[in-house]
C-alpha cells in the first residue's frame, strides 16, 4: 500500500510507513498554516506570542529527501535496551510538590514557600497576582473515574499537571495513565486539557503515547492515556550522574544521536498533521525495552492556534517563542537542545547558554565530533529560517552524523547514499581536481526535472550551455545546471552572473555557495574556495560531499595536513570515495607519513575501478623517500612493494614499467647504504644484491622498448638497459 502522504514515496508497513513513519489517513488533517499575530496567555513554564515575523521568510526547507526509517539505533548502533518497568513498583509512596518546583500557574511567580520556619501552604493563593493554587493530588487509590478507571496512585508530577497510575475495569485491566492538573482553577491549563481531547485522540504512531480517551471527575478533567514502563532520557542522565559521584556523565553520543532519530519521525508525524509538539525536552522522551517514545502531549497544539496558551521549558525553548510564537522549526530548536543537554550535560543550558552552545574550547567534544557540532549550531541557529525546515531533512542529516561517529569509533566504514549528491568520480594520484567531485542531484519534483534528464553527458559544455539557454521550462535547477556547465565551459564570470541571480531569489540556496566553491576551484589560479565549502558543510552536516571538497580545495591551496583531516573522514566513512583516499595518500606522503600513505591508498576497495591504480600508487609510496630526506624506505617496504606489484593483474607494459620503477629504487637504497645487500630477500624476482638488480633492471627496460612504438623512444630505452647492466669480464 503506497503512503498518502503528499510527496511521500514510502509504502505502509505494520500500520506505518517505511520513509515518513506515519499511519494511512483516516480523514484529511488540517492544513499547516503560518503562526499568527494574535495575543497569547503565558502560563506554565513558557511565554507566548506577540507580533509575527516579516521580510523574506523560508517557504520550504532546503533540497534534502529522507531515506527510510530504521529501529533504534539505525542500523548502526546498539542501544542497551531498558527492562519494563512494573507499574505498581512506581508509585510514589507519598506524593508531594517540592517547594522549589512551586510557580503560580498565570504569572510564573513562586508559590507555597516556606517562610519564618513554617513550610509552604500546598493550596491558597498567589501573591503576586492572587490566582488559587493547589499541589494537592485530587485523586487517592481507589477513585473510580468515569465508573472505569480505578485509580491506584500518584506515578510523577509535571508541567501540566498530576499523572495518576489506573486499572481500566472496562478493557481486561490494563494499566492506564490518567494526568490532571496542577492545579484546576487554572482555566488556561484546563483550556489545554479540552484541546487534547478535541484532537489528541486522534494521533497514531508507533513513537507517541496512545492517548484513549478524556473524562471528568469531580469537577476536574483527566487525560486517559497508555502506560508506558520504562525510564525517561533525563532519569538515564540522572543516573548516570549519581552513578558518578554528582559528576557530569552524559549519554553517549552515539546512543544519544540514536535517541533523535528514532524520535524524530513522530515530531514529523505531528508536524505533518498540522500539530505542534511545544514541550520536547529529554523528560518527555521515554525508553522501554527497545522502543522510544514521546510523552506528555500536554503542550501540543495546532499549527494554525493564535490564542492558546504555550508551554515549554526554559533550556529547550526557542528565542523567538516569546515574540512569533511556536512554529516547526522551534518545535526543532528543541531537538537540537535535547541532544546537546544529553551529551554535554553542560552547567548553565538553562541560564548562560539558554539559546546557545558552548564554544569548542570550553568543550572538547565538539573537536572529535565536528559534523555533530555543526549539526547542533544550524538546529539552535538564532533566525528560524537559518535551521532545519523539517523533521525529515534533520533527521537525514543526523544519520549521516551518526554514520561518521561509528566510523571513527570503531574503524568500520559506514557507507550509506546520499539524497542529495552522487558519488565522487574516479580520483587519481597526480593532485586534487574539483572535476572528480560528486554532482548535485536534481530535484525529482523539479519542473524541469525531464528536460535535465535527456541532456548527453557526451555532449560540449558549450553544447550543453546553449540547450540550457533553450530549455522549454525555466526553474532553479535548470539555473543552476547551466551555472555548473558555464564553470565547465571556461566563463567564470557568466557563471558567476547566473549563481547571483539565484542568490537573490532564494538567500538560503545552499548550491550556490557549492557551484561558487568549483567556480573558485575552476580559475587559473584557483582561488580559495573554502568559505564556500565551508557554508555546505553548515548547511548539510551529514553529508559528506561538502567535507571531500573542503579536502580538495584545502589541498589545493597548498595544506597538506589540512587536507588530510577532511580526506581521513570521508575515506573512512565510505571508502567508495576514492577521490578521499588519493587525496590521503598525497597529503600523507607530502608529510612524510609513507606508511600512513599506505594504510589511506588501501582503503580503496577492491569492488573499485580505481583500485588497481589505489594499489600501484601504494607501491610506489612504499619505496619513495621523504621530500626533506628524513626517511628512507627498508628491506621490509621494499618486499611489500614487490608482492603488492605481483599479485596485481597488469599488462605487459605497466608490469615492466613498476618493475623498472621499483629495482631502480632497490638499487639506489643499495648505492647509498640505507639497506644493506642480502641474497635472501627476492624482489620481482631479482635478488636484493647489486648484480641481480642491475640484470632484473635491465630486463625490465628492454621489455618497454620492445612494447613501444615510437623509434626514439625504443632507442632511449635501449641506452639506458645498456648503461644499468653489471659490468662482465667479456
Amino acid at each position: 500500500m503506497k503512503c498518502e502522504q503528499p510527496g511521500c514515496t514510502g509504502t505502509i508497513e505494520d500500520g506505518y510507513c517505511n520513509v515518513c513513519g506515519m499511519a494511512p489517513a483516516k480523514s484529511p488533517g488540517p492544513t499547516p498554516m503560518p503562526v499568527g499575530t494574535g495575543p497569547s496567555t503565558p502560563t506554565g513554564t513558557g511565554t507566548t506570542t506577540g507580533t509575527g515575523r516579516t521580510g523574506t521568510r523560508r517557504t520550504s526547507s532546503s533540497r534534502t529527501r529522507p531515506s527510510a526509517r530504521g529501529h533504534l539505533g539505525a542500523g548502526l548502533v546498539e542501544v542497551p535496551p531498558i527492562p519494563y518497568r512494573d507499574p505498581a513498583s512506581v508509585i510514589m509512596a507519598s506524593p508531594a510538590v517540592a517547594e522549589d518546583k512551586r510557580f503560580c500557574g498565570r504569572c510564573g511567580q513562586p508559590v507555597g514557600r516556606s517562610q519564618d520556619g513554617k513550610a509552604g501552604r500546598t493550596e491558597g493563593f498567589c501573591r503576586n497576582c492572587g490566582q488559587p493554587f493547589s499541589f494537592v493530588p485530587k485523586l487517592v487509590s481507589g477513585d473510580l473515574v468515569a465508573a472505569q478507571d480505578e485509580i491506584v496512585g500518584c506515578l510523577a508530577y509535571g508541567g501540566l499537571g498530576w499523572i495518576y497510575l489506573a486499572r481500566d475495569r472496562n478493557v481486561d485491566d490494563r494499566w492506564v495513565v490518567l494526568k490532571g492538573l496542577l492545579d484546576s482553577g487554572d482555566a488556561d491549563a484546563m483550556e489545554a486539557a479540552v484541546a487534547e481531547r478535541r484532537f489528541l485522540a486522534e494521533v497514531e504512531h508507533p513513537n507517541i503515547v496512545r492517548i484513549y480517551n478524556f473524562v471528568q471527575h469531580s469537577g476536574a478533567g483527566y487525560i486517559v492515556m497508555e502506560y508506558v514502563g520504562g525510564t525517561s532520557l533525563k532519569d538515564l542522565l540522572r543516573q548516570g550522574r549519581d552513578a558518578a559521584g554528582g559528576k557530569p556523565d552524559p549519554v553517549p553520543v552515539t546512543q544519544a544521536i540514536a535517541y533523535m532519530l528514532e524520535v524524530l519521525p513522530a515530531l514529523g508525524y505531528l508536524h505533518k498533521k498540522g500539530l505542534l509538539y511545544c514541550d520536547f525536552k529529554p523528560d518527555n522522551i521515554m525508553q522501554s525495552d527497545d522502543m522510544i517514545k514521546l510523552i506528555d502531549l500536554g503542550g501540543v497544539r495546532r499549527i494554525d492556534d493564535e490564542t492558546s496558551a504555550v508551554y515549554g521549558t526554559v533550556g529547550y525553548q526557542a528565542p523567538e517563542i516569546a515574540d512569533a510564537g511556536p512554529s516547526i522549526t522551534s518545535d526543532l530548536f528543541t531537538v537540537a537542545r535535547s541532544l546537546a543537554v544529553m551529551t554535554l550535560d553542560f552547567k548553565g543550558y538553562q541560564s548562560t547558554y539558554k539559546y546557545t552552545l558552548p564554544s569548542v574550547s570550553e568543550m572538547p567534544q565538539f573537536t572529535w565530533y565536528d559534523s555533530l557540532y555543526r549539526w547542533l549550531l544550524k538546529g539552535t541557529a538564532q533566525n528560524p529560517d537559518d535551521r532545519f525546515q523539517s523533521a525529515d531533512e534533520r533527521a537525514e542529516q543526523l544519520r549521516g552524523v551518526l554514520r561518521e561517529v561509528v566510523a571513527a569509533t570503531d574503524g568500520v566504514p559506514r557507507p550509506a547514499a546520499s539524497t542529495v549528491f552522487t558519488s565522487d568520480f574516479r580520483g587519481g594520484v597526480d593532485g586534487p581536481d574539483w572535476r572528480t567531485l560528486p554532482l548535485v542531484r536534481v530535484a525529482p519534483d523539479d519542473p524541469a526535472a525531464s528536460f535535465l534528464a535527456t541532456l548527453s553527458v557526451a555532449a560540449t559544455p558549450s553544447d550543453t550551455v546553449d540547450m540550457l539557454r533553450a530549455a522549454p521550462v525555466s526553474s532553479i535547477e535548470v539555473e543552476l545546471r547551466l551555472a555548473r556547465a558555464l564553470i565547465d565551459a571556461g566563463s567564470p564570470e557568466s557563471a558567476s552572473e547566473v549563481l547571483d541571480t539565484v542568490a537573490a531569489a532564494d538567500p538560503w540556496e545552499w548550491r550556490v555557495d557549492w557551484y561558487r566553491g568549483l567556480l573558485a576551484l575552476a580559475r587559473e589560479p584557483a582561488a580559495d574556495a573554502r568559505p564556500y565549502f565551508d557554508a555546505v558543510y553548515r548547511n548539510l552536516p551529514g553529508e559528506l560531499a561538502p567535507k571531500l571538497a573542503l579536502g580538495v580545495a584545502t589541498e589545493a591551496a597548498g595544506d597538506h595536513r589540512g587536507a588530510t583531516r577532511w580526506y581521513d573522514v570521508v575515506s573512512r566513512t565510505d571508502p567508495a570515495f576514492t577521490t578521499a583516499a588519493f587525496g590521503l595518500g598525497r597529503c600523507r606522503l607530502a608529510d612524510g607519513d609513507r606508511a600512513g600513505a599506505v594504510e589511506a591508498l588501501n582503503r580503496v576497495p577492491e569492488t573499485s575501478s580505481s583500485y588497481l591504480e589505489a594499489q600501484i600508487a601504494a607501491a610506489r609510496a612504499l619505496v619513495s623517500v621523504n621530500a626533506d630526506g628524513s626517511s628512507y624506505p627498508q628491506v621490509a617496504d621494499l618486499t611489500t612493494a614487490g608482492a603488492t606489484v605481483g599479485h596485481l593483474n597488469l599488462d605487459g607494459e605497466e608490469r615492466a614499467s613498476l618493475t623498472r620503477d621499483l629495482l631502480s629504487a632497490a638499487l639506489q637504497l643499495l648505492h647509498a647504504g640505507h639497506i644493506r645487500p642480502d641474497p635472501a630477500v627476492t624482489l620481482l624476482g631479482s635478488q636484493l644484491t647489486e648484480q641481480r638488480l642491475r640484470l632484473g633492471l635491465e630486463r625490465a627496460y628492454r621489455t618497454l622498448a620492445r612494447l613501444t612504438p615510437a623509434r626514439d623512444e625504443r632507442i632511449r630505452l635501449v641506452d639506458l638497459a645498456n648503461q644499468v647492466r653489471p659490468r662482465t669480464a667479456v
